[in-house]
């Protein structure tokens, strides 16, 4: 064992090893998160595309309508995985290292992740997929806390194949890549293999599902495709207004509750000049989300094989909006792709752009690495049967959450201590709060939750959020009342602006948050 990992577990030698008859009593925790998926690209979410496991989880559990993710891949999984903002686990940016405490692009020492934090406890704990919170060997996850790790700690990139750089990796060594490899069909395949292995051994299993899909390129095999080709042909306006209408009438939003308006720079459709081309992108993605939900399929399955389905909290949800990083409408060929192959193909490198990223993540403004709801909103599915009280089942959480509240949810469902030190060095508290509350129903207390991203910020404090992007001035939204962020009140109430400005400004410096651009010392 490495020494490191030796003495964390040392250091929580306080907590008392449970027997096995208190550990079946702790519930299995599954995390799935999937990447750059918008906030609409599930059918219990408005989607028009078939996402029936999914749809079953959350008619049997929850679904929460004011969760909020970190705005890009690296930060989210940071705060996910340890229960601090980013900037305070060392991963204010990406895994660059800029030479500042909040920036240096691997999860630093004063942090504990979910595996370490549920490993005293008797848990078997295993990640599928994608890290990203530490490239090289002895940032990986079993130096962190997992008993067993397959995927691409560098992160993903490619789904039929690695890019320059990356690695494919079981549990702490490099391995090839087999030639039919698919990342969302091995992610799932060893994340049914890992639960086998925990369940087996008569454990209380923690798995972190991390899917590289839908992440840009489009890549998905011909058949998943063409299920969905054709629904896209009228261009991306009308089916962004249809997935709003069907989110208005399962009662997501309030009445009263308006479209954001199509981005300025999502091209008009009749002056697309392949269109069809523009419908296989769209339903590219939407294969790519399919079988991500016939992953999900399989995992729920084998907690059934186990009978242990009932006593398994299971959250869905994405890392951040839908990517508008490629222009009006994505790139093609792009590293290394053959731009003459078709979409979907091992050989091309394609994205959807601006236009599918405003479909993607309706009904809100801007995408993956704004502060805006767009880049910050998730949806999140929660199934425990045991744990959710049954006359909840199908119905919306409105309460705010936020990911760093997912390694607290963890540690107190599991009935352990957060832990104060990892091995020498304290442990920084974590901001998060459990949210057994809201899975039960009960009103939670006001709180405030922050973001910041490339110098795009912004901090809600009950119903009110301040926004604003990179070098743009703040703007006041009630969200109660105006979600889509419309509205701007800051003209109207500057006392409110000033007050919440300043508890965004204390809270940065606390954090470490570095003016944009970060300047590498």
């Amino acid at each position: 064992m490495p020494m490191l990992r030796l003495i964390a577990l040392l250091s929580l030698a306080s907590l008392a090893l449970p027997t096995s008859a208190e550990e079946a009593k702790r519930p299995n925790i599954v995390i799935i998160m999937v990447d750059d998926m918008g906030f609409s690209d599930l059918g219990c979410y408005g989607s028009e595309t078939e996402t029936p496991h999914l749809d079953k989880l959350a008619a049997n559990g929850l679904r929460f309508t004011q969760f909020y993710n970190s705005g890009r891949c690296c930060p989210t999984r940071a705060a996910l995985l340890t229960g601090l903002y980013q900037h305070q686990a060392g991963i204010g940016h990406m895994v660059g290292n800029s030479g500042f405490p909040a920036y240096q692009g691997y999860l630093n020492d004063r942090c504990v992740t979910i595996a370490e934090a549920l490993e005293p406890a008797g848990y078997f704990t295993a990640i599928s997929g994608k890290w990203h919170v530490g490239s090289a060997p002895e940032h990986w996850p079993l130096k962190r806390g997992f008993d067993r790790f397959y995927g691409t700690p560098q992160g993903g990139g490619h789904h039929y194949r690695n890019l320059p750089g990356r690695d494919l990796v079981l549990d702490d060594k490099a391995i090839p890549m087999p030639d039919d490899w698919y990342s969302t069909t091995a992610f799932t395949d060893h994340a049914v293999e890992f639960v086998d292995e925990g369940l087996r051994a008569e454990k209380p299993v923690f798995l972190y599902l991390a899917y590289t899909a839908p992440h840009w390129a489009l890549h998905a095999p011909d058949e998943e495709i063409a299920k969905f080709r054709g629904r896209y042909i009228d261009g991306w306006q009308p089916v962004r207004e249809a997935r709003f209408a069907r989110q208005m009438g399962m009662g997501m939003f309030p009445e009263g509750t308006k479209l954001s308006p199509k981005d300025a720079k999502m091209p008009e459709w009749s002056k697309i000049e392949d269109k069809d081309e523009m419908d296989l992108r769209m339903a590219t993605h939407a294969a790519m989300v399919h079988l991500i939900d016939r992953g999900v399929g399989r995992l729920v399955e084998k907690f059934e094989e186990f009978d242990e389905l009932d006593n398994t909290l299971i959250l869905f949800l994405s890392d951040n909006g839908a990517s508008a990083e490629t222009g009006p409408t994505g790139f093609t060929g792009s590293r290394g792709g053959d731009p003459k192959a078709r979409t979907g193909t091992p050989n091309s490198y394609n994205s959807f752009g601006i236009a599918g990223a405003n479909l993607c993540d309706t009904p809100f403004r801007r995408y993956k690495m704004f502060t805006h709801e767009g880049g910050i909103s998730t949806p999140l599915i929660a199934h425990w049967p045991k744990g959710i009280p049954a006359k909840r089942n199908g119905s919306f959480e409105i309460s705010p959450g936020h990911v760093i509240d997912l390694l607290p949810t963890c540690t107190d469902l599991a009935g352990v201590d957060y832990p104060s030190k990892r091995g020498e060095k304290d442990v920084m508290p974590t901001p998060g709060v459990s949210l057994r509350a809201a899975l039960a129903g009960e009103t939670p207390k006001e709180r405030e939750l922050y973001f910041e991203h490339e110098g795009n910020a912004a901090v809600r404090i009950g119903d009110w959020k301040l926004v604003r992007g990179h070098k743009e001035p703040w703007s006041l939204h009630n969200l109660a009342i105006d979600r889509t962020e419309l509205v701007d009140l800051a003209k109207e109430d500057p006392e409110r602006v000033e007050s919440m400005k300043a508890k965004w400004k204390a809270w940065a410096e606390r954090v470490g948050v570095r003016p944009w651009p970060v300047r590498k010392r």
